[in-house]
């Protein structure tokens, strides 16, 4: 299942356990964040689109920490009046990570960590893989180039 939302100004495709970095939102750390905004839902087989948004569906989030974005610094002159301005910005943003879907009395929630972790196995003889020699290769000098190079020879006409 996923959705498209608007957060932030911005449209997101989002599915469960995706992480977004939006502009900011209320909301401390730990706090969960609904997004009513959803302009399109589909869970697989059937597909709805909002006009503008789709009813009754939302996302729930989570807000992960709170942040901000990289220095911006904007330097205005004027010519031939000493005039010179420069202005930073930081845009703040909020993390957050989708917990889950809610549309259509479903919900597709984010899948558990644990089952995310595969379990590394050791290489057995079966699995190793073979690794084949490596060919040295050793640049021409350019007395070599030059050797190398045939001109064409004047025929006897």
């Amino acid at each position: 299942m996923y959705a498209i939302i608007e957060a932030g100004g911005r449209q997101w495709k989002v599915e469960p356990g995706t992480r977004l970095e939006i502009n900011r939102v209320t909301g401390d750390a730990g706090a969960q964040h609904t997004v009513e905004r959803v302009l399109l839902a589909h869970d697989g087989s059937a597909l709805q689109i909002g006009h503008p948004y789709v009813a009754g569906a939302k996302v729930v989030c989570e807000v992960v920490a709170k942040s901000q974005g990289p220095k911006v610094i904007t330097y205005k002159f004027r010519r031939r009046e000493n005039w010179r301005k420069t202005v930073g910005h930081r845009q703040r943003l909020t993390k957050l990570i989708v917990k889950e879907i809610l549309w259509n009395g479903q919900s597709a929630s984010a899948p558990a960590t644990a089952a995310k972790a595969s379990v590394i196995k050791p290489p057995t003889a079966e699995t190793q893989v073979i690794k084949k020699p490596t060919i040295k290769r050793v640049a021409k000098t350019s007395t070599q180039v030059a050797k190398s190079i045939t001109r064409p020879t004047k025929e006897a006409t």
